[in-house]
């Protein structure tokens, strides 16, 4: 990083500095999550619980802790303040006296516990959390503990995320789903709900008018609810009085949203541009508190850091005496035996990425952003010099530079796929092409050829097939040299100058496309293949015969005199000069390589026809081609994945790096376990990385044996000194930068891109945690109104692990004892699960009283989970017993699990489809789909296949994550079978061609939690006419994430790169989802009594379509045909 921060890092930096008595009460911001009594306002700041006056004024601290504090809630009586911390590792359930003191821990489940409030009576504290939930992910409900201590109990809604208990504790208001993308702003998909308003006796529900709008955290002041919705375009307070009578907005906010919401005390209270406000309902006035809040925030103060968990972009000085790495946005370089490691940048108010060193070793080059937007900067390898500071031609992001040769020139290429050749002397740069088609990532990789005169790059055509061109630098000329009926990529020169390597795939095909489904499965592998440059060059790969030398002083023998006549097996003459102009030895095949040459010569004019396949090279999956000295080249081989989630490639690990070299004709291992490497210029050395956060740099000699396990470890202790405060800033600018150079259309949806930096930027002097970070940046990426711009991770706080332990099981507390009411399994043909009471062995049933664990009695108030707290994966020992008493009470040993909702997802799986077995009368097959990913595929296939003798389906996609374009899928549901072959054995019912698939009707179930890829996959079913769609409107995000860059801390703002449009010409399903055919809602009244009518009417429709249109797969074989008969004619 650059040695001076940028203005903007100044300011906030200087901001900072500023003792909080010089600023105005009121310049606090970021002021979150408000909670009121009748005397005090809890509420976080910097992810801590403080407390004020009403009037406002100087805050109190009640928590000081480096992790997550959240959703502070006060008790009707005012004092106790309920929050939601991770002091433990996971996010639990805490009270605290409102005047400060120890908290309370009351939960110790391992799933996250987040606050809603109190009881009326305040006996007890309302949370969400996702344990034992009714859904096949972790969708929340609400629970209460008491504020005592004690077992935690579920209340009766099915799903709940957000809400309050009335007054009178009859009914509850809330939210019934979480939301993927809360800060998104204008959005009007699936997952905006009603309010719902539930009678906890009946069970049944109202709602406020509705539409589509977002309406979110529902409070109750008397006998109205007021919550926050957009319905105006911006998020203000509305009231509903009752369903006779109209709603009323009480705000009229037309900046920032209104953004949390509570009531207490008479009043509302609410956060909004980063202030707490004050709203009495009876008045309708609001005014802003002034609160100031000061104490130290360990967590921001400038710190020495280890940054070797975030190293990236290797570089290796010419003859390999030093290494350069990019870490944390700093340039270090790192010496092969004798100095120490040297931070070339030294800064936290900038990043420093993608070095390179030039071909004489005096110098490193890399890019910047300290000016404000990227730009090149070449410094002294000692780094001690200003650096010399070279302007790029257009914003963007830079990638990938390549000096060269010849040290005139750096090559590159930017985020909008242009490749750019830069003089370093006159700073001049000039776009010397551009890659057509997006692909997932950025193509276009330069690699200077040994003189300087040509870069070689892939480059994607029309047919999404990738070709070798070559870029003449003195010419200004691109052309293509590969024909594009094979993927080919990686270029590599030779040092020889005679050759051109490159990987080549011929069964690239279904990879070709990007988000398909279809690929899965479908093994892309490449071959090793060279260019011969000139005409004339020989082939480095030629025959070979070994032959005797002549005889010194001897001449030839003649046929028919010293030696037998040849006979039929004679090598032919051509055959003969050809092998006998190959060299027969190492030496000899190294010297025909040759010396480094000063000019390269390419003869265009049949080069196609030179493209050499090296057979010695097995064709797999490779990649990260490198060349060294003349000759050799160096590839990474992916190791396969294994497990439901694999889907093969490299996959963030590591591969095994071989080498091939022509003077022996073979590849061989050469280092295990790369993620990355670099060999240097003179071919002597080779960097690689290992993968991972735990990284390790080695540093071995290229030319020679294979260096052993740990051989050539560099001391890669990367030391930076990090001030959050100017990091912030960077990070801050980085995320704006990220929606301008990659958001999916240019207009970024109307957004005012600078009016927004500006409105949001003075927020940034207010952040005092990483979290805090996060949630401004994105309130800032939500104004372009668009999914999957998640915000997400960065350096935050450590806090403790949890090792918090499960059971795989239900239970109730009775007569002060806890019983199983469940116990889960892991079913049949699940390996990747384990139950921990279902084991053979175990003896555990249901109705069995879980008595002690590990010796320790339990007893109700104490909490089942407290006990199993640090057993997860460990050894636990059990004292069970038929019932609730010592007498009697056997000992087990299990090894609880830190998550149990695989378990519970395989539950909810199984029952759904005996459901539909039985209202089917076996007729119906039901397949769930979790995800359009890997594992999506697998349960397609698991289910899908082996229920292929029933008459239709119904196929689940409710509560899918997305993943790829379920193509595969879609395409399986909708083909149909084209006749029979006859079975010869048995009952001889036939086959159908094709013999794979359900041939009856097919139903999709679809519901707001399904998104992404599970937008995609019930929008091409309805589409294609396959059939009707039941349940609810879906998320509404079909844009597709990839190559945002990530922060220099490992934090991300992701740019959504490319959208989905319709081929009526319209962009569709993004911020609208796809609506069923036949609208079913899950009412909780009907969930509670066991029933799932979206499933239900789904069958009911199956059935409806099978009565229609029967299916007969048994079709009887016809009379056998007569043709070996005579006298006929056939």
């Amino acid at each position: 990083m650059s040695p001076q921060l940028p203005r903007a890092a100044l300011a906030v930096a200087l901001a900072a500095a500023l003792p909080l008595g010089a600023q105005s009460p009121s310049a606090t911001r970021l002021l979150r999550m408000p909670s009121v009594s009748a005397q005090h306002v809890a509420f976080t700041y910097a992810n801590n619980v403080w407390v004020v006056e009403r009037a406002g004024g100087n805050a109190r601290r009640l928590t000081s802790f480096q992790g997550e504090t959240t959703n502070p809630k006060l008790s009707p009586d005012g004092r106790w303040v309920a929050f939601s911390a991770e002091y433990g590792g996971n996010t639990d359930v805490y009270v605290v006296p409102v005047q400060g003191g120890q908290p309370k821990r009351l939960t110790w489940h391992a799933s996250p516990d987040q606050v809603q409030g109190w009881t009326p009576d305040g006996a007890a504290i309302v949370f969400a959390s996702n344990r034992a939930t009714a859904a096949p992910t972790a969708a929340p409900r609400f629970w209460t503990v008491p504020a005592a201590g004690g077992p935690e109990a579920a209340m009766p809604m099915p799903r709940a995320f957000q809400g309050k208990i009335s007054p009178d504790g009859k009914r509850v208001a809330y939210r019934m789903n979480n939301s993927w993308d809360d800060e998104r702003r204008n959005y009007r998909g699936g997952q905006n709900r009603p309010i719902w308003i539930m009678d906890l006796a009946s069970h049944t529900v109202e709602t406020p008018t509705w539409t589509d709008s977002k309406d979110i955290d529902p409070v109750w002041l008397g006998s109205s609810v007021y919550f926050i919705s957009d319905r105006d375009g911006v998020q203000n307070v509305w009231a509903y009085d009752g369903k006779d009578r109209p709603l009323r907005q009480l705000t009229r906010f037309t900046d920032f949203d209104v953004k949390t919401l509570d009531a207490g005390g008479g009043v509302l209270v609410f956060e909004q541009a980063g202030y707490l406000h004050e709203l009495d309902p009876a008045s309708g006035r609001t005014k802003r508190l002034d609160i100031a809040v000061a104490g130290d925030f360990p967590w921001m103060m400038p710190q020495w850091k280890d940054v070797a968990n975030r190293m990236t972009d290797l570089a290796l000085s010419p003859t390999g005496k030093r290494a350069a790495v990019e870490a944390r946005g700093e340039i270090f370089t790192i010496p092969a035996e004798k100095g120490d490691v040297r931070n070339l940048t030294h800064a936290s108010g900038s990043a420093e990425i993608a070095p390179v060193w030039s071909p004489d070793g005096r110098s490193v080059a890399y890019f910047s952003d300290r000016s404000g937007e990227y730009r090149l900067y070449v410094t002294q390898q000692e780094g001690i010099a200003p650096p010399r500071e070279i302007a790029l031609p257009e914003p963007s992001r830079p990638y990938a530079p390549a000096w060269s040769p010849d040290g005139r020139r750096i090559a590159y290429q930017d985020s909008h796929l242009n490749l750019w050749v830069l003089d370093v002397a006159s700073g001049r740069a000039t776009r010397a092409d551009t890659d057509p088609h997006f692909s997932g990532s950025r193509t276009i990789v330069p690699v200077w050829s040994p003189d300087s005169r040509y870069i070689a790059y892939p480059k994607r055509l029309p047919s999404l097939y990738r070709a070798i061109f070559l870029y003449d630098v003195e010419a200004g000329r691109a052309r293509q040299v590969t024909d594009g009926l094979a993927d080919a990529t990686q270029p590599a020169w030779d040092a020889s100058g005679k050759y051109l390597w490159f990987m080549a795939s011929t069964n690239f095909a279904m990879n070709s496309g990007l988000l398909d489904m279809s690929a899965y499965e479908h093994e892309q592998t490449r071959g090793l293949y060279l260019m011969v440059l000139a005409k004339g060059e020989p082939s480095p790969l030629l025959p070979e015969s070994d032959e005797e030398a002549a005889r010194a002083g001897r001449a030839p023998q003649q046929p028919g005199r010293d030696m037998p006549p040849a006979d039929s097996s004679a090598t032919p003459a051509s055959a003969t000069r050809a092998a006998s102009a190959q060299p027969r030895d190492t030496a000899a095949r190294a010297a025909a390589i040759g010396p480094r040459s000063t000019t390269v010569r390419i003869d265009f004019d049949g080069l196609q026809q030179r493209i050499i396949a090296v057979q010695d090279v097995a064709i797999r999956d490779y990649a990260q081609l490198r060349a060294g000295a003349p000759g050799t080249v160096y590839f990474v081989e992916a190791v396969p994945q294994t497990g439901t989630s694999a889907q093969g490639g490299f996959g963030g690990g590591g591969g095994t790096l071989h080498r091939y070299q022509l003077t022996t004709r073979r590849a061989a291992p050469f280092a295990t376990n790369v993620a990355q490497y670099v060999v240097s210029a003179d071919g002597k050395k080779l960097l690689y990385r290992t993968p991972g956060q735990q990284a390790a740099l080695f540093l071995v000699d290229a030319d020679k044996a294979a260096p052993t396990a740990g051989q050539g470890r560099l001391n890669a202790q990367l030391r930076a000194y990090v001030d959050p405060k100017a990091e912030f800033a960077q990070i801050f600018a980085e995320g704006w930068r990220n929606q301008r150079n990659n958001f999916y259309v240019k207009n970024l949806h109307g957004t005012d891109w600078p009016a927004m930096r500006k409105m949001y930027e003075p927020l940034l002097a207010h952040v005092n945690h990483r979290a805090d970070l996060n949630y401004l940046i994105d309130m800032m990426g939500a104004e372009t109104a668009i999914g999957h711009s998640y915000v997400r991770g960065g350096d935050m706080p450590e806090v403790p692990t949890s090792t918090a332990g499960l059971l795989g099981a239900d239970f109730t507390v009775e007569g002060g004892r806890y019983r199983i009411a469940r116990i889960y399994d892991a079913e049949s043909w699940n390996p990747e699960l384990r139950a921990p009471l279902a084991m053979p062995g175990v003896n555990v049933a249901r109705g069995d009283y879980v008595l002690a664990v590990n010796g320790v009695e339990l007893t109700a108030p104490d909490n089942l989970y407290r006990l199993l707290d640090g057993t997860a994966n460990r050894q636990t020992v059990l004292t069970v017993n038929a019932t609730p008493s010592m007498a009697g009470a056997r000992q087990v040993t299990v090894i609880p699990i830190a998550n149990e909702q695989g378990l519970r997802t395989r539950a909810w799986v199984e029952r759904n489809r005996r459901l539909v077995d039985s209202l089917s009368g076996g007729r119906i097959a039901y397949v769930y789909v979790p995800n359009t990913g890997q594992p999506g595929y697998t349960s397609f296939n698991r289910y899908y296949f082996a229920q292929q003798d029933r008459q239709g389906a119904v196929i689940d996609e409710r509560f899918n994550g997305g993943g790829s374009a379920a193509d595969y899928i879609v395409d399986i549901l909708g083909r149909d079978f084209d006749g029979y072959f006859n079975n010869p054995v048995g009952d001889r019912v036939p086959y159908t061609s094709p013999a794979a698939g359900i041939w009856g009707p097919k139903v999709m179930i679809i519901n707001e939690m399904a998104g992404s890829g599970g937008d995609l996959m019930p929008y091409m079913f309805k589409r294609r006419g396959i059939g009707p769609l039941v349940g609810k409107r879906t998320w509404g995000g079909l844009v597709a994430t990839t190559d945002t860059p990530p922060f220099v801390d490992g934090g991300s703002m992701i740019a959504p790169r490319f959208g989905f449009f319709s081929r009526e010409g319209k962009f569709a399903v993004e911020n609208e989802g796809v609506a069923p055919d036949i609208d079913v809602e899950n009412w909780p009244k009907e969930v509670i009594a066991g029933r799932d009518p979206q499933l239900e009417r789904a069958v009911q429709e199956a059935l409806r379509l099978l009565a229609a249109k029967p299916i007969d797969r048994m079709m009887k074989e016809p009379t056998a045909p007569t043709w070996g008969k005579r006298g006929t004619n056939p």
